[in-house]
């Protein structure tokens, strides 16, 4: 049954001030919607900004509002005797220690550089420990140089920290003679050695066998390398062998530095020789554990 002219002329017109009365633009709750994705960016974005943070940096930053405590024990008797420290909290009051013990190297040494220096990254505090002082080419047993640092400048700074610790061996590039072959096939292998035997020599001098890695990168981490991959982003190194004749060129020609151009000198190789010990962020080490004394009991 169809409307008569007049209910049609009423619905037309109701329709017609219900249209009208629908407001232009987005709904009202989109406004809100829109706020809360916007908040939501910004704190992504504020978590991917403190995930790729310098924690030694951060740390530092933190230090600036109180004292650092990282000083070298002055009392009498045994703890100076035994070269012990002060406990020393984080990566900033680490770094403050190591750059003090490199500066009275300098004092001691003034004619030579220091053998070891320092550097931070994302994963934490570095200390690089020079080639020449740590190991004879082609081999992993340590110097004596290399353990009397270890035993009064490295060894008793892990053991007043919470920090765990990983200690990689280096090579140079020289491939391994045949004569070594029978001890180490590769770099790889004298690498991975040169890093346990230093971590066997911390566990044997009392630091806790479960906060040591050990690692080896063989000849594919030279000195040098973050400047290569700052400069040459499109570096590659499991595309680059050392037989490698073509060198990379950037796009006005001129030629990018690789791994490479890092292992051409003695001096180079003598450098790429080196122990590398990283001061990681603290773990949880549980209850009851402390960084200076690994097997105190849980109360």
């Amino acid at each position: 049954m169809g409307m008569t002219p007049g209910e049609k002329k009423a619905y037309n017109k109701g329709f017609e001030s219900g249209a009208n009365s629908v407001e232009e633009g987005l709904p009202g709750w989109f406004g809100t919607f829109a706020d809360m994705m916007t908040l939501l960016f910004a704190f992504f974005v504020l978590l991917a900004a403190i995930s790729t943070m310098d924690p030694v940096k951060l740390q530092e930053m933190a230090n600036s509002q109180g004292k650092s405590l990282g000083s070298k024990i002055k009392a009498q008797g045994k703890a100076e005797e035994e070269g012990e420290f002060e406990p020393i909290k984080n990566l900033a009051e680490m770094k403050k220690q190591m750059e003090e013990a490199i500066e009275e190297m300098k004092k001691e040494n003034p004619a030579g550089d220091p053998p070891i220096d320092i550097q931070t990254n994302s994963k934490g505090l570095v200390v690089n420990i020079k080639g020449d002082f740590a190991f004879p080419s082609g081999k992993a047993d340590m110097k004596g140089e290399l353990k009397k640092l270890l035993d009064e400048e490295i060894i008793p700074r892990i053991k007043a920290s919470p920090m765990q610790v990983e200690v990689a061996g280096h090579s140079d590039s020289d491939p391994m003679p045949k004569s070594r072959q029978k001890f180490y096939k590769s770099n790889w292998e004298l690498s991975a050695a040169r890093g346990a035997t230093c971590v066997r020599y911390m566990i044997e001098k009392g630091v806790p066998a479960p906060r040591l890695l050990a690692a080896g990168y063989g000849d594919w981490y030279p000195r040098g390398i973050d400047s290569i991959k700052s400069v040459n982003p499109m570096y590659n190194p499991l595309t680059l062998t050392w037989g490698d004749k073509g060198t990379p060129t950037d796009s006005k020609g001129n030629p990018l530095p690789t791994v490479l151009s890092l292992n051409k000198t003695k001096k180079q190789k003598s450098g790429n020789r080196r122990i590398q010990i990283t001061f990681i962020n603290p773990p949880h080490h549980g209850k009851g554990r402390s960084a200076t004394n690994y097997q105190e009991s849980e109360k």
